[in-house]
């Protein structure tokens, strides 16, 4: 009965903490653009990179 007292708080505390983080992405825009990161590596570039690097 005992640890009840601390595990309670405790519980309460970490889904207050995960709950804010929540709400942060929210407001910063975390969530925007689901799609864009997952189907932004099928398409090409539109041009190759021309650089220096030689071929050994």
């Amino acid at each position: 009965m005992n640890g009840l007292l601390y595990l309670i708080p405790i519980a309460i505390f970490l889904g207050l903490i995960g709950l804010g983080g929540f709400m942060w992405a929210m407001r910063t825009g975390q969530f925007d653009d689901l799609d864009g990161a997952a189907e932004r590596i099928l398409f090409d570039d539109d041009e190759p990179v021309h650089g220096d690097e030689r071929r050994s």
